[in-house]
């Protein structure tokens, strides 16, 4: 089930650059509340309130209860702009939704029990490819996250989307590959010292090969004269 958080707004009559910038002397935002096949509906929200709920990172995965004019709304926020300074939120697209609304999200990545993970034990480094994991499921059922336990994976392997356990209703929305989430990559020493002996191998097999070529130059006039005989 998704988790919810509220808001209050007013309806906005005005829209414009002169408009929004008033608001925010005034310590608000503007924003908008659109879909459900309903006209979309210019709002002005509080600028404290929505700054803190985008600071917890919750946002774009939690619902929110928004009431603006007394009238109440379920509405997950969809773009939000913010400062490029002090990270003050300055508008918010907000969608309609209803338990039959189906979207696509984006969901943070957990990884569990680093301590007991075998190629983390052995010294192995965890490199993540995707800290985050586009899925497709309904408004009311956003996952908080996405967690994937490290117990079974060893060193050199590959952490897939078909290894993870998504919950009922939850999809990827990639699904033509399997694709990489996370690896697990050996430790330098130990990369160092398999590309020593890799280099220490082709060194010999040139030698080798040296060898072979200079004693076949050599076998080539022994065989012209044995042909003349």
């Amino acid at each position: 089930m998704t988790k919810h958080y509220a808001l209050s707004a007013e309806q906005r009559d005005r829209a414009g650059k002169g408009v929004a910038r008033a608001l925010r002397r005034d310590k608000k935002i503007p924003g908008v509340v659109y879909g459900d096949s309903k006209e979309p509906e210019s709002i002005v929200l509080p600028l404290k309130e929505v700054t803190l709920e985008y600071l917890k990172g919750h946002m774009f995965t939690n619902l929110c209860d928004l009431e603006v004019n007394g009238k109440k709304h379920l509405v997950l926020a969809r773009d939000i702009q913010i400062h490029p300074v002090n990270d003050f939120v300055l508008h918010v697209d907000f969608l309609r939704v209803t338990p039959k609304t189906t979207i696509t999200v984006h969901v943070p990545v957990h990884f569990l029990n680093e301590e007991t993970c075998p190629g983390l034990k052995a010294k192995g480094s965890l490199t993540i490819v995707r800290h985050d994991l586009e899925l497709v499921c309904l408004a009311t059922n956003i996952p908080e996250g996405v967690e994937i336990d490290l117990t079974p994976f060893n060193i050199g392997d590959a952490i897939k989307i078909s290894d993870v356990k998504l919950p009922n209703g939850v999809k990827p929305a990639v699904t033509n590959r399997d694709f990489t989430i996370a690896t697990i990559a050996a430790p330098r020493l130990l990369l160092e010292e398999e590309d020593a002996k890799n280099a220490e191998k082709a060194a010999v097999d040139a030698e080798k090969a040296e060898t072979e070529a200079a004693e076949a130059a050599k076998a080539e006039p022994a065989k012209a004269d044995a042909a003349k005989k």
